[in-house]
């Protein structure tokens, strides 16, 4: 019976980390898309951040509930509930792409069945009639047209799903830790739930992957020929097949909710597996759960929550620690949903390459930092007040190299009268007038356009008709504009004046940047991981075991209440302060951003960052005071018992009584 007993636990075990590790491939998904979905539905920044984070919105309405009657219930069978009900909102996100017209995106070259918003070069009427004279229409419009366009409204599908998908989500983290620490010894519990960590970022690895599968992608493959593109993946009006991911989402989703039906409702403390007398209903009294499922009244349960609630609130140490948390998860709430943005607007990096090299390069040393720092707890048998040291040094070091961030900048694209002026000179421009030059003052160019072209000096023009050209060769992508007006040459030669679509590249001296940029970043989230689950284990330990799922469920519910569901928010808002270009659309209505100030950008994005992390560590310096006074009161106490006890043994003892 041991053997068997041991085997169908340890079965039951890997069963339960096999669907954690399948789980969490999505759970990024909904950061990976943001851009993309920016641009396909053309609103601000902040505006896309918020629709994101109604994820947290889904999140925050059952956390607490779920946490609280959770633990009395069948966790596993309530995170496979999860997982459908996640499966179902990841569907419903990527819906909308199939009731939508194809992608417009405004271009001089006409697309395939007149599908782009044409913009016509200098003196287009010298141009052959495959040229449109259609203009994007001035903003002075009113924006009431930009509610009837056809797929204006289908942001709120996305809206819904990832709220179904954060209310599935809510049982994952606090019932499957708790699952686990219930299952190992105290001195193992580190280490198993830093080895469910480390798998469980094998999947947001492979979810960096497909996002970055899906960016390189064109959103309407499959309809459109890739041939009579004339943008790439480097061009601010690309969007990517983001609405693929969502649907292989939904398919894993199903297959990860599998196991978890089959797991039993508790398994057996380690140790306890032989003896015969434990079973799962003696286990689920022993961490204060009803004895049986039948008998688990709701009513009863709900009687406990406020009362738990206000136990949980009034331990200093928890409520400062949340506090702390607070603060720390708005920083990574920020950087994450931004870092793919920041390097494409500060290095000029694509979406689909920025996904990449985090998947790649950052998440797997994260992993490994993980499951150091919980091999570190078993290994030396750390205490949660070491544990806590341990945490706090290791995340201000990596809080010390993130400000070398600071320095690795390139400078902003030079682009004639937002940058630079058209005779080469560094100058940031706001006003719309500084878009026009003697150059370009006879053409009748619109100064709404983005239809970025490149010239041999280095210099990007907002459009071919800013760039004051008169004619071309080539087709598609391979389109190359002449006798551009505005363009610099160091001699005037006829035919020299040319540009050719799309923004021009980065300068080396951008590329080693990127390069110093990403070695910060890999070195900084290694020594930042290590602290990851002794920090875990002081939410675990400086409460009460049987407010352990709820502490968790709390400290999530707050996390994503004040951290994660504001912070996107002002976050897009102040980047997008430093918005140089806004995209407009055809009726009129302010879009996208096509290119940010690279420079206040760097110093607003790390500035919200640092500052907000920096905070952090002031509440985590007082929970590690806190902790020192409170298990040096328990460890006096354990030692005076343990003299108590042992001075009445030696007095009952015979040979004190009866001496020699």
């Amino acid at each position: 019976m041991d053997s068997t007993t041991c085997e169908e636990n340890l079965t039951s075990f890997l069963m339960f980390y096999f669907g954690y590790i399948i789980l969490y491939v999505v759970l990024l998904q909904h950061y990976l898309t943001t851009t993309n979905i920016e641009m396909l539905y053309n609103i601000p920044r902040s505006i896309d951040s918020l629709i994101s984070e109604c994820f947290s919105v889904g999140n925050l309405l059952f956390l607490a509930v779920v946490s609280h009657f959770g633990a009395r219930l069948h966790r596993p069978r309530l995170i496979g509930m999860g997982c459908f009900l996640m499966a179902i909102g990841s569907a419903l996100t990527g819906l909308p792409h199939f009731f939508m017209r194809l992608y417009e995106y405004d271009t001089v070259i006409q697309g395939l069945l007149n599908k782009t918003v044409s913009i016509s070069p200098c003196q287009y009427s010298t141009v052959p009639n495959n040229y449109s004279n259609a203009h994007i229409q001035s903003s002075n419009n009113t924006g009431t047209d930009c509610v009837k366009d056809t797929g204006s409204s289908m942001w709120i599908y996305v809206f819904l799903g990832n709220a179904l998908r954060g209310i599935g989500e809510t049982p994952i983290t606090p019932l499957g830790i708790s699952y686990i620490d219930d299952f190992a010894k105290a001195e193992n519990s580190a280490f198993y739930i830093s080895c469910l960590q480390t798998i469980t970022l094998l999947g947001p690895m492979f979810g960096f992957l497909l996002g970055s599968m899906c960016a390189n992608l064109y959103v309407d493959i499959g309809f459109v020929s890739v041939d009579s593109l004339t943008i790439t993946p480097q061009d601010a009006r690309w969007v990517g097949a983001w609405w693929l991911g969502f649907f292989v989402s939904s398919a894993i989703l199903v297959l990860a909710g599998v196991p978890f039906w089959f797991l039993p409702r508790s398994l057996p403390r380690q140790g306890e597996e032989g003896n015969e007398n434990f079973n799962v209903d003696q286990g689920n009294k022993e961490q204060s759960v009803l004895p049986n499922t039948h008998s688990v009244k709701l009513a009863n349960i709900a009687k406990g929550f406020l009362p738990s609630l206000k136990r949980l609130l009034c331990t200093p140490a928890y409520f400062l620690l949340l506090c702390g948390i607070v603060l720390k998860f708005s920083s990574f709430i920020g950087l994450l949903t931004f870092k793919a943005k920041y390097m494409e607007q500060q290095f000029g990096q694509s979406a689909s390459r920025a996904n990449f090299l985090i998947g790649v390069l950052i998440l797997p040393v994260v992993a490994v930092g993980i499951f150091l720092g919980g091999l570190l707890m078993k290994r030396y048998k750390l205490s949660v007040v070491a544990g806590a040291q341990l945490s706090f040094i290791t995340s201000f070091t990596a809080f010390i190299l993130l400000l070398f961030h600071f320095s690795t900048k390139c400078d902003n694209l030079p682009v004639a009268g937002l940058t630079v002026s058209y005779n080469g000179t560094p100058e940031i421009s706001h006003d719309e007038h500084s878009l026009m030059s003697q150059c370009n003052q006879d053409c009748s160019c619109s100064t709404s356009e983005w239809d970025p072209v490149c010239s041999d000096s280095g210099i990007t023009y907002m459009s071919p008709c800013l760039a004051g050209c008169t004619t071309f060769t080539g087709k598609g992508k391979n389109t190359v504009f002449h006798n551009c007006s505005c363009v610099l040459t160091p001699s005037p030669v006829e035919g020299s004046r040319s540009v050719s679509l799309g923004q021009c590249p980065r300068g080396p001296r951008c590329t080693r940047s990127f390069t110093s940029y990403m070695a910060v970043t890999v070195l900084s989230s290694f020594i930042n991981s290590l602290g990851t689950t002794p920090g875990y284990m002081i939410t675990i330990r400086c409460i009460t075991p049987e407010l352990k799922s709820l502490a968790l469920g709390i400290q999530t519910l707050v996390m994503r209440t004040l951290g994660g569901i504001p912070a996107p928010v002002y976050f897009g808002a102040l980047t997008d302060s430093t918005c140089l270009k806004w995209g407009i659309r055809s009726c009129g209505g302010r879009g996208a951003c096509r290119m940010y100030d690279s420079n206040m950008y760097r110093v607003i994005f790390l500035s919200l960052t640092t500052c907000l992390s920096g905070c952090s560590y002031f509440f985590i310096i007082a929970v590690i005071v806190l902790l020192r006074k409170q298990f040096k009161k328990e460890e006096v106490k354990a030692l005076q018992q343990t003299a108590s006890k042992q001075n009445e043994t030696k007095l009952q003892s015979p040979e004190m009584c009866h001496p020699d």
